[in-house]
């Protein structure tokens, strides 16, 4: 977890708030939130019968259970945001939270229904920022299913009373640590894909459909709040945007066999709003 100075005039104590542990959860989803999900992330949004997302709404050509999208694992961890109310000491304006980066590691295929048990732990990082570590077990059979990074930027928060050291990411593999060298050649692929607007010659708003699946800041819903965190209008969910460059890799990298994903590492720059155009530039790396 993250907590270093800026003032001096707090008394908030960091190691209390590193040192904190929060408790074991559950997490229970049916294949009604993992269509929801998907559909959510734009899938068979420009296609209703496109052959490699189908699968992820659709019992397609009888198949027993519909297929996850990876990043339906950051769902897991969608309530550790509202958890840090209860973090010691830690004083911050939720209407300024922002989600800045996620990791996740997927070690088995996730059920396309399931309960799931959470264990979270929390580690240093610096100023203002809160880092949470999820793991996550398939409750009846114990099975590992993914692990989930989670780091939030609580603008306006921090002047600790004492000044943290340095602390770094070190539990990020080297190679993985943002950001990333863009390769000078063309990429391998480039899809683009506009984001859904509420308006009557479209069917949804991205923001406002993928809400429903946890994600309840009314800063991606309710103009006033957006205002007072500084944009002009409400702005899509960073998992949203993240879930629709995965879905693109998965389609065009990985001929739309989403168990091909094993680790996911975002950070979230920019914000987006619903209706504007996401294009994602992939490369190949290593052997073919």
């Amino acid at each position: 977890m993250v907590v270093s100075s800026s003032t001096s005039d707090s008394s908030v104590n960091p190691e209390a708030i590193i040192s904190y542990e929060f408790p074991e959860t559950l997490f229970t989803y049916t294949e009604r939130d993992v269509a929801l999900y998907a559909l959510g992330v734009g899938a068979c949004s420009g296609d209703a019968v496109d052959e490699k997302e189908l699968k992820y709404v659709y019992h397609k050509n009888g198949q027993p259970f519909i297929q996850v999208l990876p990043t339906f694992a950051a769902l897991f961890n969608s309530g550790t945001i509202q958890n840090f109310k209860t973090l010691p000491d830690l004083q911050f304006d939720p209407r300024l939270l922002l989600h800045g980066q996620q990791y996740i590691e997927i070690y088995n295929s996730l059920p396309s229904s399931a309960c799931v048990s959470l264990f979270k732990s929390d580690f240093p990082g610096k100023a203002a920022v809160v880092e949470v570590e999820t793991t996550s077990y398939e409750k009846e059979s114990g099975k590992l299913l993914c692990m989930n990074r989670l780091t939030a930027f609580l603008r306006g928060a921090g002047g600790f009373s004492k000044s943290s050291p340095p602390y770094s990411y070190s539990k990020y593999p080297a190679d993985q640590i943002l950001p990333v060298s863009i390769p000078k050649c063309q990429p391998f692929a480039v899809y683009e894909e506009c984001t859904q607007q509420s308006q009557a010659c479209i069917i949804h708003d991205n923001a406002l459909l993928y809400r429903l699946s946890g994600d309840y800041n009314p800063l991606h819903s309710d103009p006033m709040i957006a205002t007072v965190a500084g944009f002009s209008r409400p702005i899509l969910h960073g998992l949203c945007t993240l879930g629709f460059a995965v879905r693109a890799i998965i389609k065009c990298a990985c001929n739309g066999e989403p168990t091909m994903v094993k680790s996911i590492l975002g950070r979230f720059l920019l914000h987006v709003y619903p209706g504007e155009t996401l294009i994602t530039e992939m490369w190949l790396e290593g052997p073919r």
